[in-house]
């Protein structure tokens, strides 16, 4: 019976998906009346800016580089934004601290956040005389350490430990409203990852904040397999020189269901919650095109991936007025897309289904052409759309089905490739 009832609850959800409906899940006691919270994810080209304001409070995560800040700034004041609970600046690389002396300088600030990583540069120097000026003092969060934000709470996931770059030193968070998350780990490579697996938290959460800018370093399987999301929001600039988004994490996105959306095509991306629900002002990328590096990347070995420069910028859009305010109408509510658009789909995370329950995409991988994904461990085979594909042990194979077979593999016997 279990079983059976695990199987329609799919069914629903995938019909969701494919019909573009919006599920609510009932939500628990502790999580009754959550007021709207809206996540505006920020399009500052490369680099990261996230406003949460829920219930008259807001916070913002990251604050482009030092181009944005102005626009940053009128984005936030077109929002009616005049005082910020939390400024919480995950690590010291100049695309995500870069904008953060003109916030701190333009509005009122409760608690400043930072890594545990500094950086001895003209951007980190100019970001801690800024604190100084305001009397601020700023400082880094203990993992599980817990905040409010209106109705929403949040937890600190990392860094819980010293790092020798500063991308596995950042600061991730999981934020909570209602019965809906949002998770958040700044430019946190694998190790950084691995790290807080090993704290045992529960970093399931139904909206993914792709870890740094969709670079292959971050999203490692095992970690994704346990934030199991529905949708995913990558910040990049288009065309950056990164390579960003990278094939490896589209592609581990896209097998598993995950809605994606994506700055560099769609510019700001609003979503809206009350706490049963999610919903999004854009629709989901179709694209799933990967980035090209252009030379200098900084994702070129793993151990410095993601070590930007001060000079980082956009070349998607640079003057302030290119950052556009949420379209509301007197309720508040995220605007629909125009007409011309498709409508998004939209679905809602019940139970935490397993990664492998998810809806599958029957489309080719990004990289090539996919015919069967293949699992190396138990030398099985199965369909791109299978509902068993392995999120470990995994290969994509363009190669014929009487090949796969000679070297050894068996189909599988859900799908029957």
């Amino acid at each position: 019976m279990k079983k059976l009832t695990s199987r329609i609850l799919h069914l629903v959800l995938t019909a969701a998906v494919l019909f573009g409906c919006v599920l609510s899940a009932p939500v628990p006691a502790y999580a009754a009346n959550p007021e709207q919270m809206d996540v505006h994810f920020i399009d500052v080209g490369q680099g990261d800016a996230t406003l949460v304001t829920c219930g008259g409070h807001a916070m913002l995560i990251d604050a482009g580089d030092d181009t944005k800040g102005t626009a940053i700034q009128n984005y936030l004041q077109k929002q009616k934004i005049s005082k910020l609970d939390y400024l919480i600046l995950t690590h010291p690389d100049a695309d995500h601290i870069g904008g953060a002396p003109v916030i701190i300088t333009k509005f009122a600030i409760g608690k400043v956040f930072v890594s545990n990583f500094e950086k001895d540069n003209k951007t980190y120097q100019k970001l801690m005389q800024s604190l100084d000026d305001k009397r601020l003092k700023a400082l880094t969060p203990t993992v599980n350490s817990k905040y409010t934000l209106g109705t929403a709470s949040i937890t600190i996931l990392a860094p819980g430990d010293t790092y020798d770059n500063p991308n596995d030193a950042s600061i991730a968070l999981l934020l909570k409203n209602g019965n809906r998350s949002f998770l958040f780990t700044g430019d946190a490579g694998e190790d950084a990852e691995n790290d807080m697996l090993k704290t045992g938290i529960d970093i399931s959460a139904d909206v993914y904040k792709v870890g740094h800018h969709g670079s292959k370093y971050s999203t490692s399987q095992d970690f994704f397999k346990a934030i199991d999301p529905f949708y995913a929001v990558i910040s990049c600039g288009e065309g950056n020189s990164y390579g960003h988004p990278h094939a490896e994490t589209l592609n581990t996105l896209r097998t598993n269901g995950v809605m994606v959306y994506r700055t560099d095509e769609e510019g700001t991306i609003i979503a809206t919650t009350d706490g049963k629900s999610i919903s999004f002002n854009v629709p989901a990328s179709e694209s799933w095109k990967a980035g090209e590096p252009t030379g200098g990347s900084a994702d070129s070995a793993k151990s410095s991936a993601g070590a930007k420069t001060d000079t980082a910028t956009s070349t998607r859009k640079a003057a302030p007025a290119t950052i556009q305010p949420k379209p509301s109408g007197d309720s508040g509510q995220p605007a629909a897309p125009a007409a011309s658009d498709p409508a998004p789909a939209q679905t809602q995370k019940e139970t935490a289904p397993a990664v492998e329950e998810k809806p599958q995409e029957s489309t080719p991988a990004v990289t090539s052409e996919l015919t069967y994904v293949l699992n190396v461990k138990t030398k099985k085979f199965h369909r791109p759309s299978c509902h068993s594909l392995p999120t470990t042990n995994r290969q994509d194979s363009s190669e014929s089905r009487e090949s796969i077979i000679s070297q050894g593999y068996e189909p599988c016997k859900n799908c029957k490739p």
